[in-house]
């Protein structure tokens, strides 16, 4: 059983979520983390690789000692939709942290092959190495 989720199960859609899950509950520096379940409806609608609005439901949101949430999308394997997503993830931080800063909103990407490779001792380590999609393309800048 969890002590830092807000539920008091965590299922995930793959065996890394369940493996990203246990990082967190073993991570100091997290106070408390939220599986995103459907139940709990927290989804983005953005324009996917096919051109269509789609909805897209983030994986977790994890609560910083320093009044900090953060985001989280984990997988296994990109696809084409992934940039589009974390686009419109950091989008969403931007817009919510420019009306309220307390607390203050940021994401995060994590793969599963860099996770299992760099094997992070923290959450900050982990945000401080996984920087993928965190600055705007120039195909979607401009």
């Amino acid at each position: 059983m969890p002590k830092k989720s807000v539920f008091n199960r965590v299922i995930g859609d793959s065996h890394f979520e369940l493996q990203f899950a246990a990082f967190l509950e073993e991570s100091k520096d997290v106070v408390s983390y939220a599986k995103n379940y459907l139940a709990v409806h927290f989804k983005l609608d953005y324009v996917n690789a096919n051109g269509d609005i789609s909805n897209y439901y983030p994986d977790f949101l994890v609560k910083m000692r320093n009044d900090r949430i953060v985001v989280v999308e984990t997988k296994g394997q990109e696809d084409l939709d992934v940039p589009l997503k974390m686009a419109r993830l950091r989008q969403w931080c931007e817009d919510i942290n420019t009306v309220q800063n307390n607390p203050h909103f940021d994401f995060a990407f994590v793969d599963q092959e860099s996770f299992e490779k760099y094997k992070p001792t923290s959450f900050t380590a982990l945000l401080e190495g996984f920087t993928k999609h965190k600055q705007a393309s120039q195909e979607q800048t401009g």
